[in-house]
């Protein structure tokens, strides 16, 4: 269950930020930063705090070749299904939705991995300390 909690608020984060809806933050910044600039320094303060948290924990986790082998993971799983005739790539508003669920999948696994890895070893991160 606490993966699938991760998972969600990764994609509320990146959805919040940008979707195919009207209801994302770089289209309300677009039209609003002129007479809410307050607003949109502080709600684009947020989301980086968000993306400072989830890409910090992903890349101390997994790396750069983690969270690219799992994109390639997650390209295949919908190359497959593409193939098969279940999913079709042909609306760019699905496309957005599907590139937001990929992503999130990608940080979801990264703040969840360290878990997942003290599970299967039973070894311990421990975050290096400067002294």
């Amino acid at each position: 269950m606490g993966f699938v909690i991760r998972w969600v608020f990764a994609f509320v984060l990146l959805a919040a930020t940008y979707n195919p809806t009207e209801w994302n933050f770089v289209r309300w910044s677009a039209a609003n930063a002129e007479t809410n600039l307050s607003m949109t320094v502080l709600f684009g303060l947020v989301l980086l705090v968000g993306y400072i948290i989830y890409l910090r924990a992903t890349l101390r986790s997994i790396g750069i070749f983690g969270m690219v082998l799992i994109l390639a993971v997650v390209a295949t799983v919908l190359w497959v299904l593409y193939d098969q005739g279940i999913v079709n790539l042909d609306d760019p508003t699905l496309n957005t939705w599907i590139a937001l669920a990929a992503l999130s999948v990608v940080l979801a696994i990264g703040l969840s991995w360290s878990i997942v890895r003290r599970k299967l070893t039973g070894q311990t991160d421990v975050d290096d300390i400067d002294e």
